[in-house]
């Protein structure tokens, strides 16, 4: 299990915040520190907070006051009352997908464009975010991560932005775009032989030694909030209503259960009314590790060695895979796995209906879609979302080969013509 209390000052100073850190499975509640795990039985931790405080502000009338970002929930996030972020993520929208639906036999889907999530272009901003403001909050001057890509982008831009130092640990046959994605703001690069897990593994150790914070690592649980208000966001623009069906691409399982976690907050809160909502998890076939577990009926992961061009979901051992699965069986939902192939075709045709252009791992959530619909798993009148994660720019080398043709004609209205009719294309 991932990690640990770094040597620096942890205890948050002050006393008046309206949250802690519990055990997901003793139940423990300790006071906020860097770590990530029960000093009583190992588990995992996660925040919760003081509902009934936060009752008093949380409302749909005093929400829609806010800026249109991420911070709009802030009663509901791990900063400290009257916390200001100087950046504006978050907020990104939820586009009706008629199109898309039409060619899936979907009559209410929905795209959440977290392609388009400031400022990096994935929703990697929001979980970094929230890390970034504990970080703060402890003192820790240096932050890291060892990433899959998106995360890398993340934590160097806002640690620039925050003047924080940021060492980002890196497989080395990361894509090209999403290492100069994180070289740019200056980070300090370090791509290691090996994949994620291993990474993952050595990002642990050193968050034992030196007093870094490291955002996915010993400030994990405070990270994993900012991924809440992907489902906060959700249930506003639906009118403050909860879908029928949410897909979600699964790397670390996490962002499938702070939706869920979302939800029922808000439904505690009164802000929305309950209703039963199925949860889809989204992986590639060449690393399913999860998706592989709520198919064969089993409660724990089995590491899988990935293989697969969908980087950004190639976790071979999620620290969040028990809980997705638990999640999504709750839920009454189900997992999916794509090829590679599927995945590009799953690129193209989002890009082709919605005018959206999302990386490898949405390719895989509108592939994975696609399959539900084929399976009955999804109904047509029902309300479906499908969360977009991540940019097509950052990625563009798994299209190589994969575009049409150009073609290059001479600079006269001739030539277009005869183009035209090569096409069979009508003058209008």
């Amino acid at each position: 299990m991932s990690s640990s209390a770094c040597p620096s000052p942890t205890a948050t100073p002050g006393a008046s915040l309206h949250f802690e850190l519990r055990c997901r499975e003793c139940g423990k509640r300790t006071p906020n520190a860097a770590r990530s795990f029960c000093e009583e039985c190992f588990s995992p931790v996660e925040v919760v907070y003081d509902l009934d405080r936060v009752r008093r502000t949380f409302t749909p009338e005093q929400i829609a006051q806010r800026p249109t970002n991420m911070w709009r929930y802030s009663e509901l996030l791990p900063v400290p009352e009257g916390y200001k972020s100087t950046l504006p993520t978050g907020f990104t929208p939820l586009v009706t997908a008629r199109k898309l639906g039409a060619k899936l036999g979907l009559n209410h889907l929905y795209v959440k464009n977290d392609a388009v999530c400031f400022p990096t272009l994935s929703f990697k901003d929001r979980v970094v975010s929230t890390a970034i403001a504990a970080a703060k909050r402890f003192g820790l001057e240096t932050i890291g991560c060892s990433s899959t890509g998106n995360l890398a982008n993340a934590v160097a831009a806002q640690a620039a932005r925050e003047g924080l130092k940021a060492w980002v640990f890196i497989p080395e046959d990361l894509e090209p775009a999403k290492i100069l994605g994180t070289r740019v703001y200056g980070a300090n690069v370090v791509k290691i032989r090996g994949n994620y897990d291993q990474v993952n593994r050595l990002c642990s150790q050193i968050a034992e030694k030196l007093p870094w914070g490291f955002v996915n690592v010993n400030l994990r649980p405070y990270y994993a909030e900012g991924s809440k208000t992907v489902g906060y966001e959700i249930a506003e623009q639906l009118g403050w209503r909860l879908p029928d069906n949410v897909i979600v691409p699964m790397a670390g399982g996490s962002l499938i259960g702070k939706i869920q976690k979302a939800f029922a907050e808000l439904c505690v809160l009164g802000v929305v009314e309950p209703k039963p909502v199925k949860f889809f998890g989204a992986q590639a076939t060449g690393c399913s590790p999860i998706s592989a577990a709520v198919k064969d009926g089993r409660e724990t992961i089995q590491p899988q060695k990935p293989s697969t061009i969908v980087r950004s979901l190639a976790i071979g051992n999620p620290a969040d895979g028990y809980y997705a699965i638990r999640g999504i069986r709750d839920s009454g939902g189900w997992a999916e796995d794509v090829s590679d192939a599927e995945t590009i075709a799953g690129i193209r045709l989002l890009a082709e209906a919605e005018g959206i252009f999302t990386e490898t791992a949405g390719g895989v959530t509108t592939a994975v879609t696609r399959k539900l619909v084929e399976q009955g798993k999804i109904r047509p009148d029902e309300t479906t979302v499908a969360c977009i994660t991540g940019n097509g720019l950052k990625t563009l080398d798994a299209l190589a080969g994969e575009a049409l043709e150009d073609v290059v004609i001479e600079p006269k209205l001739a030539a277009f013509e005869a183009c035209l009719e090569e096409a069979a294309v009508e003058l209008v």
